[in-house]
């Protein structure tokens, strides 16, 4: 009995070791989802997404997209790392809904494969201003020219249908639908979901670098690899109003510190919020008077918190604050970014404002207040002597024992008056008594 005890565990060990925990039967498909403004943090995850797909042997990468465009020189780095990469990538306009409208117009362009969901829009991919006031046309001609270029390199394999219409996308902005995207070849499919899209792209061929390869994505297991922690945050930041209030944050916070100096955190805080605001401004579009006018506007905070009773400068500085916030973050109409609150600026402008005059007014309570502490609080007060002052003896002050010297000889147990503070000695006087 025993023996066939022994003979089923061992059998159950054989098996489980012949086929261990976790192993992946079929080919595996990793999916990334981009689903907001294209930035360097969407290229490092893009191409660590690739990485993670080569690694594990995947047969395809997915991208599922939805984006209204984004920086430049981040999608012609996405570009080059989807025509570079080891594993096919198909781009999947996704959900309903979505959109692949500028930047996401060339990412789709430069995949292994391209598809859409119904009720989608690709196109749109004229490059916006960059900065505030007027731009320079030959030199925005120049920006497209290279653009066009660009995309109908990667489109020529799409056919004479796809480059064209991706010129237009560019120089006039023009859009298609999933049906007139597949019409014109800009797409392979229209795909329901990501598992209509592997059967549809089963046994397809598609370029790889320099030449082909087939697909085997139908039963394929599905391996969504998200953003990290920072990839997410620096995705975040791409917006005016996060931006703007890492700007202010981060300002007050390096002017508290130099308002109160001696401490870290403060300090420290500040540069890390200036850091943050300063990685979404470099991607942005924005005017440069609006970033001088903020600062402007943080000098006049100070210079009034260090100069009590010019609470006009606050006032000024409020208005001064709104007006460089609407300049600098102006960006453009179609811009991916979106557009900064304006009841955002205002509130935060208000609330900086009424802090910086509530730190006046506290300056000047202050400054009216008699002190509480120091030699000038203790000249008229009245102490006991508690050691005969010949010339030299002790008081008793506040709870305290005090050396003490007198002109003329005291004795212990009268009251003595401070007229002077000499180091950590008083000067003392008998207390004048009044005949009755």
């Amino acid at each position: 009995m025993k023996f066939w005890k022994w003979l089923g565990l061992l059998l159950i060990l054989g098996t489980l070791l012949a086929s261990p925990v976790g192993a992946q039967v079929g080919p595996q498909v990793h999916v990334l989802t981009v689903d907001a403004a294209i930035s360097s943090a969407t290229a490092d995850y893009i191409a660590r997404g690739i990485q993670a797909a080569d690694r594990d042997g995947a047969v395809a990468v997915v991208i599922l997209l939805d984006t209204p465009g984004g920086d430049v020189n981040a999608t012609l780095k996405i570009m080059e790392t989807l025509e570079n990469s080891p594993v096919p990538v198909i781009v999947y306009v996704w959900p309903r809904g979505g959109m692949a409208a500028s930047a996401g117009t060339l990412i789709t362009l430069a995949a292994s494969g391209a598809a859409m969901a119904p009720h989608t829009t690709i196109g749109a991919a004229h490059p916006v201003s960059a900065g505030g006031g007027e731009q320079d046309p030959e030199l925005i001609e120049k920006v497209v020219n290279v653009m066009v270029e660009h995309a109908e390199t990667f489109a020529a394999r799409r056919g004479e249908d796809a480059v064209r219409w991706a010129e237009r996308a560019i120089r006039e902005s023009e859009t298609a639908n999933e049906q007139e995207a597949l019409e014109l070849g800009v797409i392979d499919v229209i795909a329901e979901d990501i598992g209509d899209l592997l059967r549809q792209f089963d046994g397809r061929t598609v370029p790889l670098g320099g030449g082909e390869v087939t697909l085997h994505t139908a039963g394929a297991t599905v391996h969504e690899e998200p953003m990290s922690a920072i990839e997410q945050v620096l995705s975040v930041l791409i917006n005016p109003n996060i931006a703007f209030i890492l700007l202010v944050v981060g300002i007050q916070l390096i002017f508290i510190e130099l308002s109160a100096p001696g401490g870290w955190v403060a300090g420290f805080l500040g540069t890390v919020c200036l850091a943050l605001a300063a990685y979404a401004i470099s991607i942005m579009p924005l005017n440069w008077l609006g970033l001088v006018l903020i600062a402007t506007a943080f000098v006049l905070f100070f210079l009034d918190i260090q100069t009590p009773g010019i609470q006009a400068l606050s006032i000024v500085g409020t208005g001064v604050l709104i007006a460089g916030a609407l300049i600098l973050f102006n960006t453009p109409t179609g811009s991916p970014y979106g557009k900064i609150s304006v009841p955002l600026v205002v509130a935060t402008a208000l609330l900086v404002g009424a802090f910086s005059v509530f730190v006046v007014a506290k300056g000047l309570s202050a400054q009216r207040m008699r002190p509480a502490l120091g030699a000038a609080n203790l000249v008229g007060r009245q102490a006991v002597v508690r050691t005969p002052i010949a010339p030299e003896g002790t008081v008793w002050l506040d709870g305290e024992l005090w050396s003490a010297v007198a002109d003329a000889p005291i004795a212990a147990g009268e009251q003595v008056e401070v007229v002077a503070v000499e180091g950590l000695r008083l000067r003392v006087r008998p207390v004048t008594t009044t005949a009755r």
